[in-house]
């Protein structure tokens, strides 16, 4: 048996699961789910070896929109692309969630990185480099400082950061991403 045969054979079996399933087989549909589960587990897994702590969340969240919207589901197409359909908006909803924090921890890392060069060149001591951290935090206007002192330093949440500053949550994430960007222009000699 051929890739090919193996999968349409797999598509069928499913369809029918499912079919059978919608007309009230709760056996057929119980089956249906378990193999669907053994389905999106290896698709997450593939599309998420960086976070493979996601991919059990995902798997769960993709169930349970395919079965609420299993009454969506066109008997005249194919089931995988209807799941896979489903799974890659969870996918891109996760991607959402994740790719903000992802972006700011990378850049912070990059700008933590490439300060500690620079600091590492001129002396090696962490008074010394606490001080040039702070002289360049000074640079900034509150509204970019406060909220990088605040989350970014002392680990304050968005929320916490927020009231203490009087700021908005937004203004808080505007203020702290421009910040950091300040303070990567200013490493690397922009003013």
């Amino acid at each position: 048996m051929t890739d090919r045969e193996r999968l349409d054979a797999q598509e069928e079996r499913l369809r029918g699961w499912l079919l059978r399933g919608l007309d009230g087989d709760a056996a057929a549909y119980r089956t249906f789910l378990e193999r669907l589960t053994t389905h999106l587990r290896g698709y997450f897994r593939r599309r998420l070896a960086a976070w493979p702590e996601e991919v059990e969340d995902l798997v769960q969240e993709t169930l349970l929109a395919v079965h609420n919207r299993r009454h969506t589901y066109d008997a005249r197409q194919p089931l995988t692309a209807w799941a896979h359909a489903i799974a890659r908006y969870k996918l891109a909803d996760l991607m959402r969630r994740r790719a903000p924090k992802e972006r700011l921890t990378d850049r912070l890392d990059a700008l933590a990185d490439r300060g500690a060069e620079l600091l590492a060149a001129a002396d090696d001591s962490a008074a010394e480099a606490h001080r040039d951290l702070h002289k360049l935090l000074a640079e900034l206007p509150d509204r970019q400082r406060l909220p990088i002192v605040h989350t970014k330093l002392e680990g304050r949440s968005v929320a916490e950061t927020a009231r203490a500053t009087g700021m908005s949550e937004s203004a808080v994430k505007v203020g702290v991403h421009r910040g950091l960007r300040a303070l990567a222009a200013r490493i690397r000699g922009e003013r």
